[in-house]
Order: structure tokens, then C-alpha cells, then sequence
């Protein structure tokens, strides 16, 4: 089975002097595979998907998706993939109906179509009373569930989501999870990044880890358990990381916040001590 996206020695660095953000990945992805994505701040990952998005076109090595070399044939493809990122701009002067048509229009799909989805997507979300009212009025997880449909809405086949379920009720939760599931079953691929590793590692069929532009790990969550002697997605992720300092972190947050009064050092206070 070909692979819907392929990475071959990827590198990338934002300036010619400086260290490299991606150090030489290698991937291959079949169709059908839920990627979870992980990695801490500054790994990579963000950079990783903004290439095989097209927002970087300066890296070095190939990105193939859907057998297609993405340098020369930058526009085609983006038709067939969807994503959501962490933080979106949304023309929240339009009604969620005018963006999903506006959404539609770029992806050249019949009005009446795309009508129909939206409002049926929008019923299905618990959210139809929302369709013609503006944007801006929506709460933040109405606001996701609309990022969500407009990038399902011309059925593509490969979807990047990043922190998606961000501000979504429980139940929308369970609803968006069963939504992977079944995209998956229909040979669609996902990548899907997030913190929030208890979802990650229960959704996820095969984990990527990026830390410092490498592949730290790579298999499903079984093979990194066993690879690390780890019990939870979290411990491996500390682990593989080299990050075990969360708990005396916390305890002193903690402490810092329970103190009612604080000689102040000479440091602290630009050079001048309490006398």
C-alpha cells in the first residue's frame, strides 16, 4: 500500500545561521492510520504541518502527499486535506451559515450541498439555532465545532487537527471521537496533535514523538510502553523527553502561592533590598 504522506531527510531551520528545528525526518503514513503527534513545545511538530500545510516552503529534503512531491504540486492536494489548528482566525463578522458557504465556494462544492451540510452538521452538533447568527456571538466551543465542520465539509482524506477538541462539552467529545473512528474506518488519515495525552493514547493507533527536530519514538501505544516500562502515555512521554521534574514544580508553585509574606531580595527587587 503506497503511502498518502511520505517525509524523506526533512530539515528545516527559519534562518541560514541557525540551529535546525527538524534534523532529518524520515516517515512514512498509510491511509487510514490515526497519528497521534506529540512532543513538547518547541519540538518541531507545529513546523512539521505547516510544511505538509505549505505555510513553510524553505526546508530542505521531500514531502510526499498523496504520491505527489508537495514543491511541485503545491495547490492541488490542498484540496483533498482539512485542519484545524490550535489558535484560528475566523471572519467572525459572517454567520457560521456565510462561512461554511464562503468554505464551500474555495473548495468549488455545489451551494445546495454544502447548505445541506451545514445544516445538518450543525443539527448533529446541537447548534442549529447558532447557523445564522454571527460568529462573533458564539462561545468558544461553538467556535470549535465550526472549525470542525469546515473542515470536514468537502469530505477530504487526509486531516491535520490540532488540539481540536479544545473548549468542547463532554459529550461533544464523545461524538467528535466516534468521528475520528468512523473517518479512519473509511481509509482517511489523521494526524492528530494535542497535550492532552489521555487522549492521544486512546485514540491514537500509532504515536510520533518529536523532541529537539528528531523522532524520539515511534509505534502504538503498546510498543512504547513496552519500549520505556512506562504505564501511562504520560510517564513516556516524561520519560523520552527527559522531563521528570513536574512534581517538585508543582509543589513549589504551590508553596509560592500559600506565602503571606516575603523578604524580598536584593535581586528581586531591581538591585534594592528592604531595609
Amino acid at each position: 500500500m503506497e503511502p498518502v504522506i511520505k517525509m524523506t531527510d526533512l530539515k528545516m531551520r527559519y534562518r541560514s545561521n541557525s540551529d535546525y528545528v527538524l534534523k532529518g525526518i524520515n516517515l512514512e503514513i498509510a491511509p487510514g492510520q490515526i497519528i497521534g503527534y506529540i512532543g513538547p513545545n518547541g519540538a518541531g511538530k507545529s513546523t512539521t504541518v505547516k510544511i505538509m500545510l505549505g505555510m513553510i516552503r524553505e526546508y530542505e529534503g521531500t514531502v510526499e502527499i498523496l504520491g505527489e512531491n508537495i514543491r511541485d504540486n503545491g495547490i492541488a492536494y490542498k484540496q483533498r486535506i482539512g485542519y484545524v489548528p490550535e489558535i484560528a482566525v475566523i471572519y467572525d463578522s459572517l454567520s457560521g451559515y456565510e462561512y461554511l458557504m464562503f468554505i464551500g465556494e474555495l473548495y468549488k462544492l455545489e451551494s445546495e450541498l454544502v447548505e445541506y451540510k451545514a445544516k445538518t452538521l450543525f443539527e448533529l452538533f446541537g447548534i442549529k439555532e447558532a447557523l445564522y447568527n454571527r460568529i462573533s456571538s458564539y462561545s468558544k466551543g461553538m467556535k470549535q465545532k465550526l472549525l470542525i465542520i469546515s473542515s470536514l465539509i468537502h469530505d477530504p482524506d487526509i486531516l491535520f487537527f490540532d488540539e481540536p477538541i479544545s473548549g468542547l462539552d463532554a459529550n461533544s467529545v464523545m461524538i467528535f471521537k466516534e468521528i475520528i473512528k468512523s473517518l479512519s474506518e473509511q481509509g482517511k488519515t489523521i494526524f492528530y496533535s494535542s497535550h492532552i495525552m489521555e487522549v492521544v493514547e486512546k485514540i491514537s493507533d500509532r504515536i510520533i514523538l518529536l523532541d529537539k527536530g528528531v523522532i524520539a519514538a515511534d509505534g502504538n501505544f503498546e510498543m512504547l510502553k513496552e519500549k520505556s516500562h512506562e504505564g501511562s502515555l504520560q510517564e513516556i512521554f516524561n520519560q523520552l523527553t527527559g522531563f521528570n521534574e513536574h512534581e517538585a514544580i508543582a509543589k513549589t508553585f504551590v508553596e509560592t502561592i500559600g506565602l503571606k509574606s516575603v523578604e524580598v531580595s536584593g535581586e528581586l527587587n531591581g538591585g534594592r533590598a528592604h531595609e
